[in-house]
């Protein structure tokens, strides 16, 4: 990757993946990226599940009632868990580390997307970090946030245009920024 700047414009959500394995240097590069993210005081708050098999990968993609079924495709399911007993900023920590997983598996050429568990609920109207938390075997301190489904992108989506940039957005100062 030539820049940062490159990096967060063409890093686009991949759901669609080649069967193509990952090497074990990918996979320890992405897990290395999430135990480096920063957290609040330094509480490490997060764990991660590294899930490669293809039959919990399938499971995995009921997680939720809508958005997941992608996760059956994937090579690669990192799941993003966090003590919220450790830090009160535990939801922020782990959001954190989510998203330098796929700043990472970007940066290695690979897709990735990030499927929102916390507050999210399976076709079956069980909450999805319990269905996680059962098909996982986590302990039940853990609060289950994203699952990040990884893999080889099969589809190549364009980068960010910046002329769609929301610049009203942003104030300066003050809000309305007058």
């Amino acid at each position: 990757m030539e820049n940062f700047s490159e990096l967060i414009k063409i890093r686009r959500s991949a759901r669609k993946f080649t069967e193509q394995e990952l090497t074990q240097e990918e996979v320890v590069t992405l897990l290395k990226a999430a135990l480096m993210s920063p957290t609040s005081k330094r509480t490490n708050s997060w764990q991660f599940i590294a899930v490669d098999d293809k039959d919990t990968l399938q499971k995995l993609s009921h997680c939720k009632e809508h958005s997941a079924s992608f996760i059956a495709d994937a090579v690669l399911a990192i799941v993003v868990t966090a003590d919220p007993l450790a830090s009160d900023v535990w939801i922020e920590d782990a959001s954190i580390a989510s998203i330098m997983i796929q700043l990472q598996a970007e940066d290695l050429g690979l897709g990735s997307c990030w499927i929102q568990i916390r507050e999210r609920f399976a076709a079956s109207g069980v909450p999805s970090d319990e269905y996680v938390r059962d098909l996982l075997d986590i302990p039940l301190q853990l609060q289950v946030l994203s699952v990040i489904a990884i893999g080889h992108k099969a589809v190549e989506r364009k980068p960010f245009n910046e002329e769609h940039l929301l610049w009203e957005k942003i104030h300066i100062n003050k809000y309305g920024g007058k």
